[in-house]
């Protein structure tokens, strides 16, 4: 990391879009691979149901976006390529989504990622404690908003009066 810190930013952000531009389009090719192993397979009827069909044409559909957004969040980015492979998404509709939230994603870590884990680190190695504090306190924080959010989507549905729709 320190290495691609030192370059020109051009060059560190040339060189962080060829990697994740590699590595979603080899997550996507992997899943499009375990799709075909699976047709060849005892268990390919099990995909063949309605179910199956409605949730492929939702990620045909809406893939795109999905794996657009993918590149802001952490941890979710590759089994949400992986999906899109395994949906046999069209590439003429995967490839300029992969594109865009490849680019995003170098412009990103090439400026305030690279910042802020080259602040942590240097927080962490001056004081180990406080980095582990900042670092749970983080995930706190994460923790804290996603229960809530469901609290809230729970008490909303369970306000609704039936055949009512919560937007």
């Amino acid at each position: 990391m320190d290495d691609i810190l030192k370059l020109p930013f051009g060059v560190a952000l040339a060189i962080l879009f060829g990697i994740v531009m590699l590595r979603v389009n080899v997550t996507y090719w992997l899943g499009r691979g375990a799709a075909a192993g699976v047709e060849r397979s005892r268990f390919a009827a099990r995909f063949h149901t309605s179910k199956a069909a409605s949730a492929q044409a939702l990620i045909r559909r809406w893939g795109p976006l999905a794996v657009l957004l993918s590149f802001l969040t952490v941890g979710v980015q590759t089994a949400i390529n992986f999906a899109a492979g395994a949906a046999v998404m069209p590439l003429r509709r995967y490839l300029p989504a992969a594109v865009v939230g490849s680019a995003a994603w170098a412009l990103l870590y090439a400026t305030i990622g690279f910042a802020a884990i080259d602040a942590w680190l240097a927080l962490a190695a001056a004081s180990p404690v406080t980095g582990v504090l900042l670092l749970a306190f983080a995930a706190a924080a994460v923790l804290f908003l996603i229960v809530r959010r469901r609290r809230r989507a729970a008490s909303a549905a369970d306000a609704a009066p039936p055949g009512d729709t919560v937007v």
